[in-house]
């Protein structure tokens, strides 16, 4: 569950079949103008030359962290990594294999194909026997993956989801969507019967993690409870949080609209079925982050209170009008404008959020108080979370308010509202007769502002990567912690005392960043690409 002033957010980019299908069909748009033969040759060369670092220098047996010294000498994904351990999370080994391939598209070059096949060699690897994927996998082995979840994992004090090892697959944060995805759409290149196994495994569990109302646990398959500061276990808790259930939908339509497999049509409106029927009744429509299994809102972390998150409720109401995109039904759209009337009534009232911030993230159930977050203490031993109505000194790491764009989500609204059915479903591959329909071209293209094709070549240093801020650092694991609190306020901080192995913000520290590197060969595959729109 990254926080929202974590490292590296991944704008979510849900490819709901029946919308991306349309635009990646429809050719509208100004296309840009293929580069003459010699500029062409120097992205070309420049491109090859980054992406042979990637895979002969920085790859482990395939897989990749988010961020590296320069020296190799520390590395990173949402925690300090070792050596031998790859990071799942996006933006990590799947996203730099999607990446991959959008070269492969854009040039034709067998050489980002294979190095494709690295990436899904690693996944492979890193799959667990029931077909998900763990945040974090480590070729070294079991127990060296658990020592590290008893050292470095479980000294992360606000990193919850580290400090146990659960030894089952997650959802969270896309990482096992990000490579099931991923693993389709290698299969789907060239169908190389070597990646079936793999991809079936993986669209098997997100069918039996299913739960029978639709949606879907955190982590699977369910293992030995853990409590968290006396909190039952909240990974098997159905969860609506980081697009868990979107995700998982995404991936079932994406096979269902490439492989033609009939049985995935049922869970999919499953899935969609389960947002209508966790949306809370009046006077409060939203939706939690989680829910016990009958269904009511439940605490997650120990920052995460019962509540009703408005966030999620705004994302889940994007969802909603996606999913009558999809399906033509009209019971998606019935409780929207309801959902959207009580979001504009909870805003907050001016002076009281950051600028850009509108609302509190929680809201408490039935109430409609807002819900601010604080911490006390100097790590995970001493430390502790609460909340209460003092919008004052709230936690810099997860943050207690949220931009929710009200006028946006009524326009969305109001368009889906004036289409008819069939508009709606136009291109939708849940629609009988519309058959087999391609994916997009393109799945890990980042936006770039300020990026040319030009300033990518230059900046590429001799050693074959773009140095870049890595914007997070962290303390080294030394040992626990102490019980005693450390000198200092902490409430606010993104990180604790010395013991506290959480990233914090570090805007010197520079390197070899994952981002950088999808970022800068986004900018040169538009810019070979005369399909790209500018």
């Amino acid at each position: 569950m990254k926080e929202e002033t974590m490292i590296h957010q991944k704008a979510r980019r849900i490819r709901l079949a029946a919308v991306l299908t349309a635009l990646a069909l429809s050719g509208a748009g100004a296309m840009a103008q293929a580069p003459p033969r010699e500029a062409r040759d120097d992205v070309m060369a420049t491109m090859k030359r980054a992406t042979t670092f990637m895979t002969e220098k920085l790859a482990y047996k395939g897989g990749y962290v988010w961020n590296y010294l320069p020296d190799l000498s520390r590395r990173w994904g949402e925690m300090e990594a070792r050596e031998t351990m790859i990071w799942i999370q996006p933006p990590g080994t799947a996203t730099v294999g999607h990446l991959y391939l959008d070269a492969y598209h854009a040039t034709g070059d067998n050489f980002y194909y294979q190095a494709a096949d690295q990436v899904a060699g690693a996944l492979i690897w890193a799959q667990h026997p029931a077909g998900g994927w763990n945040y974090v996998a480590d070729f070294a082995g079991e127990r060296s993956l658990k020592e590290w979840y008893e050292t470095v994992g479980k000294n992360g004090w606000r990193l919850e989801e580290f400090q146990h090892y659960w030894g089952n697959a997650t959802f969270d944060d896309a990482g096992t969507a990000e490579s099931a995805k991923f693993l389709l759409r290698l299969y789907l290149e060239k169908r190389d019967p070597k990646y079936r196994p793999s991809l079936d495994k993986a669209i098997q569990f997100v069918l039996d993690s299913q739960y029978p109302i639709g949606a879907w646990p955190q982590r699977y398959p369910r293992v030995a409870e853990h409590s968290t500061r006396g909190l039952p276990d909240y990974t098997a808790y159905p969860t609506f949080n980081d697009d868990v259930a979107g995700e998982n939908i995404d991936f079932l339509v994406m096979c269902y609209q490439t492989l033609g497999d009939a049985r995935l049509l049922d869970p999919i409106l499953r899935g969609m079925n389960a947002f209508i029927v966790t949306q809370q009744g009046p006077p409060q429509p939203g939706w939690s982050l989680q829910y016990t299994l009958d269904l009511k809102p439940v605490q997650a972390r120990t920052y995460e209170p019962r509540s009703l998150a408005t966030h999620t409720t705004a994302r889940n109401l994007e969802l909603m009008v996606q999913f009558y995109r999809l399906t033509g039904d009209t019971k998606f759209l019935a409780r929207v404008a309801e959902a959207i009337d009580w979001l504009e009534s909870i805003a907050l009232p001016p002076g009281v959020a950051p600028a850009g911030r509108t609302h509190a993230t929680f809201i408490e159930v039935g109430t409609n108080k807002p819900l601010y977050i604080h911490r006390e203490g100097s790590n995970v031993l001493n430390g502790r979370y609460y909340w209460d109505s003092n919008p004052k000194d709230t936690l810099g790491h997860y943050s207690s308010f949220r931009p929710i764009n009200i006028v946006a989500l009524r326009k969305l609204y109001a368009d889906a509202r004036a289409m008819t059915p069939e508009q709606a479903t136009k291109g939708s591959p849940l629609v009988a007769g519309h058959g087999v329909l391609p994916l997009p071209k393109y799945f890990a293209l980042m936006p770039a502002p300020g990026v040319t094709a030009a300033s990518s070549i230059a900046s590429l240093n001799k050693e074959g990567y773009w140095l870049a801020p890595l914007g997070y650092n962290s303390h080294p694991y030394k040992g626990d912690g102490s019980t005693n609190v450390a000198p200092g306020s902490y409430g606010t901080t993104h990180v604790g005392d010395e013991s506290d192995t959480s990233p914090y913000p570090d805007k010197t520290l520079t390197g070899i960043s994952i981002e950088a590197f999808i970022r800068n060969m986004s900018v040169l595959i538009r810019a070979i690409d005369p399909s790209m729109s500018k």
